[in-house]
């Protein structure tokens, strides 16, 4: 499903590491409103010790941020989008780093969040944009992964069911929509907090399970590795 988001003009590195013009810009609005204000001035890169001050992402956050609006653009459910928004957000926020998605060219921008003030990217105040990440939207997607993730997820629903019954594959199905929507992997490659994150909160807010499959879920969530090796894909 698109993102509602403002674009935004050009800005910072590029993906052939190329830096964008420094001209005053507004900033396009956050999927849930504008950049919170900030009361101190935005910082003027002039020397090495500034510039140094917020350094980018790293790779594997960028890379994350990206998967999840990619997942945000494709969720058929609008709660479903925002809750990947949301995450990305926080991602983002834990290294001072705020997102936006500029419509013009698709692309997904990560602005410092001292660039930005009242909602608008303070870039004539800047003499370097290096520390801006910019990540195009129009290469290949995720789609055709998740559905080969869900594929294999549901072969594995299939064989639970036939093997142990249909209240074990009720739960592994509903495993499997979390592992597939939240981590966009096979059941079988969950993580043991994965597997925990799962079985304590997701389960427990989104499942409306059976007594029967409630007091066999941990069981459930177990099974997957005995059937999962028999089931090809990712």
């Amino acid at each position: 499903m698109p993102e509602d988001e403002t674009p935004v003009d050009d800005l910072g590195q590029r993906n052939d590491g190329s830096a964008a013009g420094t001209d005053d810009s507004p900033a396009a609005e956050a999927d849930d409103g504008p950049a919170a204000e900030r009361d101190e001035e935005p910082t003027t890169a002039t020397d090495g010790a500034s510039t140094a001050a917020i350094d980018s992402p790293p790779g594997e956050a960028v890379d994350e941020a990206e998967r999840l609006t990619r997942l945000a653009r494709e969720a058929a459910v609008e709660a479903a989008a925002e809750a990947y928004r949301e995450r990305r957000d926080d991602l983002v926020d834990e290294h001072d780093f705020t997102a936006r998605v500029r419509e013009e060219d698709d692309t997904l921008v990560l602005y410092p969040e001292e660039w930005v003030e009242d909602g608008t990217v303070q870039f004539g105040r800047i003499e370097n944009t290096d520390r801006a990440v910019e990540v195009s939207l129009s290469g290949p997607d995720h789609g055709a992964e998740w559905d080969a993730v869900e594929e294999a997820n549901r072969a594995i629903v299939d064989d639970v069911e036939r093997e142990y019954g249909p209240d074990h594959a009720a739960n592994v199905r509903a495993f499997a929509d979390f592992m597939s929507n939240h981590y966009l992997k096979r059941v079988d490659d969950a993580t043991e907090a994965e597997r925990e994150e799962f079985l304590t909160e997701y389960f427990q807010r989104n499942v409306w399970p059976s007594d029967a499959q409630e007091s066999i879920v941990a069981e459930s969530v177990d099974l997957v590795n005995e059937v999962g090796d028999d089931v090809p894909g990712p």
